[in-house]
């Protein structure tokens, strides 16, 4: 079975629920000397989208992973990462925090997005790797893979070099290594756990044409 591109109109509301979320996301920004930073990349991913989407179309679910990542990213920009209040919203919901269930010690919030950045890079890339770049299922796994570890190296790179040239204070909070040395590596690491479960969940990269 193959993935046919859905038509524009169905994946407006992606792009515009993305916005929306974007422009919530500045009300009373709590930490307004790295917000630029952690949301450019969204603002530029809805200002090239229309464009993007013409000249290279996906599919509806490739789409909404993309969308889904940018807004788990634009929620933790929005608290520098470091500072998610999950503890807050879980407590109270259940009178307990996942902190104290788990005895976690730091904020796992940036975790989270770096394995959901490999998870939701499965179908997206394998679709472009397929359709665009005349890949079989093989060449598409490994495109996606090699997309992964690329994009995760550049930006563990980016936030070395960020706190070289910025402020201290700017450069750690906008880091959120939170005190862990091997931050990095986890990071990669889990990003590249997710591409894997998802792809040895089932014939996903098969299927994206």
């Amino acid at each position: 079975m193959t993935t046919a591109p859905a038509r524009p109109e169905a994946q407006r509301p992606l792009i515009g629920l993305l916005l929306a979320l974007l422009l919530l996301a500045q009300i009373d920004q709590p930490y307004p000397e790295v917000a630029l930073l952690q949301h450019i990349p969204t603002m530029l991913l809805i200002v090239a989208s229309p464009w993007l989407l013409r000249h290279w179309p996906l599919s509806t679910p490739a789409v909404a992973c993309i969308a889904l990542f940018m807004a788990l990213h634009t929620l933790g920009g929005r608290y520098a990462y470091s500072n998610v209040p999950y503890d807050d919203w879980v407590r109270a919901l259940t009178g307990t925090s996942l902190s104290d269930a788990f005895g976690w010690t730091r904020n796992h919030y940036d975790r989270l997005v770096h394995f959901t950045f490999g998870a939701l890079s499965v179908i997206p890339v394998a679709e472009i790797a397929r359709r665009w770049g005349g890949l079989g299922p093989r060449g598409a796994a490994l495109t996606v893979l090699g997309w992964v570890l690329a994009i995760s190296c550049l930006y563990e790179i980016f936030e070395w070099l960020l706190t070289i040239v910025a402020a201290g204070e700017t450069a750690d909070r906008y880091n959120g290594q939170q005190g862990d040395i091997w931050d990095a590596q986890k990071d990669m690491a889990l990003a590249l756990l997710g591409a894997i479960g998802v792809m040895a969940m089932g014939p996903i990269i098969g299927n994206r044409r």
